[in-house]
């Protein structure tokens, strides 16, 4: 299973409609699994995703950005 990283910023909605459905695809055991970073005040992240959220990263690799991508996470999960 692997750590899920989602990059956002708080009160984004397209952030929590990210987050809300990649917890809909997890077992409640690897809830825990899922990191959420607010790249606001960081100005390495900024610049690195800017306008550019929500990003979904999975062990480090870049899975989706703005909406998941069911596919590539159901992939991921098998």
């Amino acid at each position: 299973m692997p750590q899920w990283t989602i990059y956002g910023r708080a009160e984004c909605s397209l952030c929590d409609a990210l987050l809300d459905d990649l917890m809909q695809l997890l077992a409640p055991e690897d809830a825990g699994r899922v990191e959420v970073i607010d790249i606001s005040g960081d100005s390495q992240l900024e610049s690195k995703y800017g306008s550019r959220i929500p990003v979904l990263m999975a062990d480090g690799e870049f899975v989706c950005a703005y909406h998941l991508d069911l596919q590539r996470v159901r992939a991921l999960l098998s």
